[in-house]
């Protein structure tokens, strides 16, 4: 019998179940994955306490954004999809359909070919983070030489990502972090400068120096009421906040004042949005893909556990970390 973690409501991991399940055929457009490992997500953990921006439609219901396997079924109607060859799940919502298990169904728009360069465990690791960042950076903020951004939390593995990107693309990058000991990790990573939030009394004045008096362009936050008005006063005219979490579990209230003198714009921002477009969706997975094979952005893989070991993953994720990167469950199929 096949292995899957599931939960039966809204009371966080330590709720999670293994148990045994039966793998079914998949449905017209569908593919069925063997899945090799599937990686831990932040908006899982928000998922399971109902703080996400989507709810479960029913329970019993699985964890999971992100996977790799190899294709062992297909259904009705896929079409560009070879049986045996290893695909990734793209991050997207699944309800109660998710990756934490040994078997998984997925309509087959939602997956892409795994890079033949990286391994499993390396391809169910890089696209949450890297499509993330993708949109923003690239697509929206169109990162350049003369651009100033704000990458707040930069050693969550999106925000880093954000940082890998816009390196590439010269751009300032600046990024915040709490602790002194995640600088030369965040300067390695694409950081210009770290702005060390516990050490610093005025962070908009830091920006503002760091910025020649210029501003942020763009910032790319997940945290929350807890960050944007210590920034908002740099924002530069006609910057855009691209919030896309709330770490410190609060919605914030806009910095209104402060977005009317900058004529700045508020842009919630979620990446199933461009997972939902054709074309974009295309444009995400070239550029990872590409970027990936090339080798200008590589897989940073924190930890690995066992598919019995889910819960202790999430113990580990959830509390303060001195290495950064994707935590990852092998199944061992």
């Amino acid at each position: 019998m096949a292995r899957e973690w599931v939960i039966n409501d809204y009371s966080g991991f330590k709720g999670l179940v293994l148990q045994e399940f039966s793998p079914q055929k998949p449905g017209p457009g569908e593919i069925r994955l063997r899945v090799e490992a599937f990686a831990l997500n932040w908006g899982d953990m928000d998922l399971m306490l109902d703080r996400y921006s989507f709810s479960f439609n029913k329970f019993p219901a699985r964890i999971g954004m992100e996977a790799a396997g190899i294709v062992d079924a297909m259904g009705e109607g896929v079409k560009g999809i070879e049986l045996g060859k290893r695909y990734c799940t793209l991050p997207y919502f699944y309800y109660n359909k998710g990756a934490s298990a040994d078997y998984v169904n997925i309509n087959a728009q939602y997956v892409t070919q795994a890079p033949e360069n990286l391994t499993a465990l390396e391809s169910s690791s890089v696209w949450m983070q890297f499509m993330t960042a993708y949109f923003p950076m690239v697509e929206l903020c169109k990162a350049s030489k003369e651009k100033h951004i704000l990458v707040t939390a930069g050693t969550g593995t999106a925000g880093n990502a954000a940082l890998n990107i816009g390196k590439m693309f010269g751009a300032n990058m600046i990024t915040t972090t709490r602790f002194e000991n995640n600088h030369d990790y965040l300067i390695n990573s694409g950081a210009s400068h770290v702005l060390v939030t516990n050490n610093i009394d005025d962070m908009a004045k830091s920006l503002r120096k760091i910025t020649n008096g210029h501003g942020i362009d763009a910032a790319f936050d997940p945290v929350g009421e807890g960050m944007i008005n210590k920034y908002s006063p740099a924002l530069a005219r006609d910057a855009t906040i691209f919030f896309y979490g709330t770490l410190d579990g609060v919605f914030p209230q806009l910095p209104i004042v402060d977005m009317f003198q900058a004529n700045a714009t508020f842009h919630p921002y979620s990446l199933f949005n461009y997972v939902e477009d054709i074309d974009m969706k295309e444009k995400g997975i070239d550029f990872v893909y590409n970027t990936l094979i090339e080798g200008k952005l590589k897989p940073n893989i924190d930890k690995i556990y066992s598919m019995e070991e889910y819960i202790d993953a999430w113990e580990y994720v959830s509390k303060p970390r001195l290495k950064h990167g994707k935590v990852i469950i092998k199944t061992g199929l």
